[in-house]
């Protein structure tokens, strides 16, 4: 007997009561549930492959206190059940949204214990950037509330550094790419590398733990962090929040170069200075030789022409200060001159000689004393006269007590 397919006997819910039935699972030979799973099992194992690419729409989304993440994918016709072990979780951006249409990497796994069909998602990639660009704006978005995206928190790159350590790939190109534009442009530069894991799972730790050692070292002027160009999985360990904090922060300043011109990162964003590739890094940590003589040759002209300026300026002002000092003297001695002719004046005024010169005359003793009183002259006595222009030798001949005429 033969059964085609949509015959009404294979209906949901209907058993066709002739159904050939083997020897094992007869009436007579029940097969147990475990033998049954393990059947499924080995069925489904053989019929599906091994990994395979699934779509679907993200529904009933619930993460486990154990870490775990738990949701269904569905179509318009069907729906299974999903797990995302947090083991695997490192490889996925960000948890999707409920409703979010998605394309995921997964095994099929049938639990014989419990007898339940389940997929096992290593990867979930979203429409577009749906999720990578979740994650990251979420790990901005806490950066930014902790102000480590402030643009008053950048530091200058040091202008003349003596050290610039590295961290990136041993093996990598990016490292061979700094050390050949610094020697290029200043011969002798050192050059550290603290080597560092730059993709994969292990890769923000490994990041993390290579700034610190540059941190405890305390000898580098500056800090380039970074790699070659890669893909948005390969340059995501540059996105990790662990990351952008371990950069923000190293106690010196810090340049990020992350794959080519047209990759932001996280890090980018939270470096002192953002360098379009580890090339570019190099030529913004190391001036030429070139620049340093074209510097040392504006100083030297800049040096030049402030002295001559200044000797200048001590010339004017030696000029200024000297024609103010002969102003002031020639002041000081026209004030000089002026309180000694007021003085003379003065004094002439006082002096018996300017008594004299307006007519008057002082009569003198024998000993050299005024006789200003009748009292001091007797008849006959001598005396001198002093006038304006002499001495007159005087004798009394009479005297006439009382006031004289004025």
């Amino acid at each position: 007997m033969s059964y085609e397919r949509g015959d009404s006997r294979f209906l949901p819910g209907h058993i066709p009561a002739d159904l050939p039935v083997g020897p094992v699972g007869s009436r007579e030979s029940p097969m147990s549930i475990a033998d049954l799973n393990d059947r499924t099992r080995r069925l489904i194992e053989k019929s599906v492959p091994p990994r395979m690419w699934v779509r679907g729409e993200v529904t009933d989304f619930k993460r486990n206190r154990n870490g775990h993440w738990y949701f269904s994918l569905r179509d318009s016709d069907a729906q299974i059940s999903c797990v995302v072990w947090s083991s695997d979780q490192w490889r996925i951006p960000a948890a999707p949204d409920e409703g979010m249409e998605v394309v995921a990497l997964a095994q099929m796994v049938f639990w014989a214990g419990k007898g339940t069909l389940q997929l096992r998602i290593g990867k979930i990639e979203a429409a577009g950037d749906g999720l990578w660009r979740k994650a990251m704006e979420q790990t901005v978005a806490r950066l930014t509330a902790d102000g480590l995206l402030a643009p008053e928190r950048k530091r200058q790159i040091p202008r003349y550094p003596r050290c610039i350590a590295v961290v990136t790939s041993h093996t990598g190109a990016a490292f061979t790419d700094i050390v050949s534009v610094a020697q290029r442009r200043r011969p002798g530069m050192r050059i550290v590398l603290s080597p560092a894991i730059v993709q994969g799972d292990g890769a923000p730790l490994s990041i993390c733990r290579a700034i610190e050692r540059v941190a405890r070292w305390r000898y580098a002027d500056v800090l380039i962090v970074g790699r070659g160009g890669g893909s948005r999985e390969d340059l995501w360990a540059f996105n990790d929040e662990r990351v952008a904090r371990a950069i923000a922060s190293c106690g010196i300043p810090v340049i990020s170069a992350v794959g080519h011109e047209i990759d932001v990162t996280v890090c980018d964003l939270v470096a002192d200075l953002r360098a379009a590739t580890p090339s570019a890094a190099a030529e913004s940590a190391v001036p030429s030789l070139a620049d340093l003589h074209s510097a040392l040759e504006r100083q030297r002209r800049r040096l030049r022409s402030a002295i001559l300026q200044r000797r200048q300026a001590a010339v004017t002002e030696l000029r200024t200060t000297a024609r103010e000092m002969k102003n002031a003297s020639v002041r000081a001695a026209e004030r000089r001159r002026s309180l000694v002719s007021g003085a003379a004046g003065r004094l002439n005024a006082l002096s018996p000689l300017g008594t004299l010169s307006r007519g008057y005359a002082v009569a003198r003793g024998r000993d050299g004393g005024t006789l200003s009183s009748t009292a001091q002259f007797t008849p006959g006595q001598g005396f001198e006269l002093l006038v304006q222009d002499g001495r007159i030798e005087a004798v009394t001949r009479a005297i006439a007590p009382g006031a004289g005429e004025t």
